[in-house]
């Protein structure tokens, strides 16, 4: 396969030279890496052998735990529509999609659709070190590949901890440090990209040329829309995956990208200073899935710590007092830009720091239940959104102390209470036990699929049955009714 030619170094200054063939040389590199160490894997070999321990299990808990993320939304009917829709108008009835009940269409409808669902409930796990849900962007195009080329459920699990780890190193490689443009369309495609590739067992040339090609399919959507609600936003993420799998297809066709395009999006064209360091410094020494966090609370993550303070308080109020006693709430934040008193739809309810509070003062959680529709004009939820004031929270520590909340409740007689959290559970500092995480799963998926849970288990126990079944079977086992 012809190698396109990087642009000319003289036409940029010497610095942006040298960052730039350093990036194009870390995604070489990394690109590299991933497709040798899938490939490795062949003849059978067992595909886990070479992961330190402990990593197979992370990635069979984020498996789970985003299939259980995307079954939580198959009831709404924004995403019934689109999974009908999807159904209807579909190729081959060669993958699951998670519609209510499952169904079979063609890969890249079912990644489509999966994605979609996946993204809608805020309950998808993670990436802790950059702004980045590596396995939304990745599992979907995983799990429709895996579908439709007979992958075992060993294979499955290497490829998604080797497709977060070049994801997430991209996300790592270009910070946004603002949040003004929104992570899922920046990484969607380079997730989709690299699951593919390595799904299919795509050599080193034709994986580079699939991730540098979908290097310059990102699209470009603000994180404005999260916060008033414009529910495309939770295609974004959907969207990228697809394109990702197209830029793969396209590779084998011989359509690739530069090798330094993605300096020329990221950075020239988008405006982030690059670390070309994130990019393969500590290959194989550290792995990316293990930083990842988990969520109960439906919800932005950067609300979480927020949901933890004002459990906080509402548990200190004086004995017979509750969220109607309450007359003023002030809330100190690391985002305290992340406001709006009136959410017009459920995506911008969990968006919004007004109504996260509202909410776990009446319902106590911030569950799936605490987002419905009814909730936006719930009256006791829309008057305690009106008294809360948002101040920013000084001082902001380092990671994973980055995300700090401290709610202070005064209610009508003058008593105040304070609940405070600096790091939100779910994360690698402070993470869910497995009662936690199978009581998640357990809630949203118990009544529509009674043997989810078990087949979660059986996938995290790497029972050697398990793993040497295709993936096929075991998703089906998962999903039965």
């Amino acid at each position: 396969m012809n190698e396109p030619m990087s642009k000319d170094p003289a036409m940029h200054a010497p610095e942006d030279a040298e960052v730039r063939a350093a990036v194009a040389a870390g995604i070489r590199r990394l690109t590299d890496w991933a497709a040798g160490f899938r490939l490795a894997g062949r003849d059978g070999a067992d595909p886990l052998a070479p992961f330190p321990p402990g990593i197979p299990f992370r990635a069979a808990r984020v498996i789970g735990d985003n299939l259980a993320a995307a079954l939580a939304a198959s009831p709404e009917p924004e995403v019934g529509r689109v999974h009908c829709q999807l159904a209807l108008r579909g190729g081959a009835a060669e993958c699951t999609l998670l519609s209510d009940p499952p169904s079979r269409t063609d890969r890249f409808s079912a990644a489509l659709g999966n994605g979609i669902a996946g993204s809608w409930c805020e309950l998808d796990e993670g990436y802790r070190l950059a702004p980045c849900h590596a396995g939304l962007y990745t599992l979907p195009a995983l799990w429709a590949e895996a579908e439709a080329g007979g992958l075992t459920v060993a294979e499955v699990l290497a490829c998604a901890v080797l497709a977060y780890e070049v994801t997430g190193r991209f996300a790592r490689c270009w910070i946004f440090p603002q949040m003004t443009l929104h992570p899922h369309p920046q990484t969607a495609a380079i997730g989709g990209a690299i699951a593919t590739t390595l799904a299919r067992r795509s050599d080193e040339a034709l994986t580079h040329q699939a991730v540098t090609a979908a290097a310059t399919l990102v699209t470009v959507g603000g994180y404005e829309h999260a916060l008033h609600g414009a529910l495309v936003r939770n295609v974004w993420a959907a969207i990228g995956t697809a394109n990702g799998m197209r830029a793969a297809d396209w590779a084998e066709c011989g359509l690739g990208g530069l090798p330094d395009g993605a300096y020329d999006v990221f950075t020239t064209l988008l405006g982030q200073a690059a670390d070309p360091a994130a990019l393969a410094d500590g290959l194989g020494e550290t792995w990316a899935i293990a930083s990842g966090y988990h969520k109960v609370h439906a919800c932005c993550q950067s609300t979480h710590s927020a949901v933890e303070a004002t459990q906080a308080a509402m548990a200190s109020l004086p004995p017979g007092r509750t969220h109607a006693d309450v007359e003023s709430v002030l809330l100190e934040t690391h985002r305290p830009q992340m406001s709006n008193p009136r959410p017009g739809t459920t995506l911008a309810a969990r968006f919004s720091f007004e109504h996260v509070l509202a909410t776990v003062q009446v319902h106590g959680h911030a569950g799936a239940d605490a987002f419905a529709a009814a909730t936006l004009d719930d009256p006791a939820i829309v008057r305690l959104r009106e008294r809360i004031r948002l101040e920013p929270y000084a001082p902001v520590r380092p990671r994973p102390l980055d995300r700090p909340a401290r709610v202070t409740l005064t209610l009508s007689d003058g008593t105040r209470v304070t609940g405070e959290c600096l790091s939100a559970r779910g994360g690698p500092d402070r993470p869910f036990d497995d009662a936690q995480i199978r009581a998640k799963a357990q809630g949203i998926t118990g009544t529509r699929h009674p043997g989810f849970v078990s087949a979660v288990e059986a996938l995290e126990r790497l029972e050697p049955a398990t793993l040497a079944q295709p993936w096929s079977a075991w998703m089906s086992a998962a999903l039965a009714r």
